[in-house]
């Protein structure tokens, strides 16, 4: 079944009804072909999810009849957030892609020290649009309650300094110890801590930009003895928090 997002304003609970509006009435009328009668689930980013049945297919505007709402509990009890140092090509909409699946709240953009790419301001935000109607779609896909935000690309010292709001920073990092000393230190996260993943791009990060990362708290982690590519590295630790994380 098709899902779609809304603000909490185009919501009217009393009245069973939610309005759809924007580029999803042309996806809903002329992509999707949907019909009066079809059902769809919508949320607005919250905890609820609404089920809903097409009542109306305006000019400009889907009207959706509330069958029922329920909170379905799809999202992890953690906010994570995926600091992706800047890979080459098209691998950040896969990383996009997949870290929503995943359970990602948030994916930010960083430029590195070996960055092969550069992006200048006007590429950087044509680039941000993209990213974050991949993870609109990847959301949709997927179940989310929500769709994950894609941040402007910030340099390494800014993405430190917006993850001092974080519970708990973790770094994947070559010289780190041995998983023994890794299990602890992801035990002991918490449901509701923040988490931050720094994540290096081609080449890994330099031993000074871990070493600050190690200042400013982050925990300097194994994932194993093999060696990921920057496409692989966050989602297998995504894919580990998850699968610790997740809700009974």
């Amino acid at each position: 079944m098709q899902r779609f997002f809304v603000e909490p304003y185009q919501i009217e609970e009393e009245a069973h009804r939610i309005h759809i509006n924007g580029t999803d009435v042309n996806h809903i009328k002329n992509v999707l072909r949907m019909k009066c009668g079809e059902d769809v689930w919508i949320s607005d980013g919250g905890d609820k999810e609404y089920r809903c049945q097409i009542e109306e297919l305006g000019e400009d505007e889907v009207l959706l009849h509330i069958l029922y709402a329920q909170e379905p509990e799809y999202e992890l009890p953690n906010k994570i957030y995926l600091f992706q140092g800047l890979p080459k090509a098209d691998k950040m909409e896969l990383i996009i892609q997949k870290a929503v699946e995943l359970g990602a709240f948030s994916i930010i953009p960083v430029e590195t020290k070996r960055c092969v790419v550069k992006l200048d301001v006007k590429k950087a935000a044509k680039k941000v649009v993209r990213w974050q109607q991949i993870a609109e779609s990847a959301a949709k896909q997927s179940k989310r309650m929500l769709i994950p935000e894609i941040h402007e690309v910030m340099t390494y010292k800014q993405a430190l300094e917006f993850a001092k709001q974080l519970d708990v920073k973790l770094i994947p990092y070559e010289l780190a110890k041995g998983m023994k000393e890794t299990r602890e230190i992801l035990s002991e996260i918490k449901p509701g801590q923040s988490v931050g993943i720094f994540i290096g791009p081609e080449g890994g990060f330099e031993e000074e930009e871990v070493a600050k990362a190690l200042e400013a708290g982050a925990h300097a982690i194994t994932l194993g003895r093999r060696i990921l590519r920057t496409e692989t590295a966050g989602l297998a630790i995504l894919s580990v928090l998850m699968f610790q994380l997740e809700n009974e």
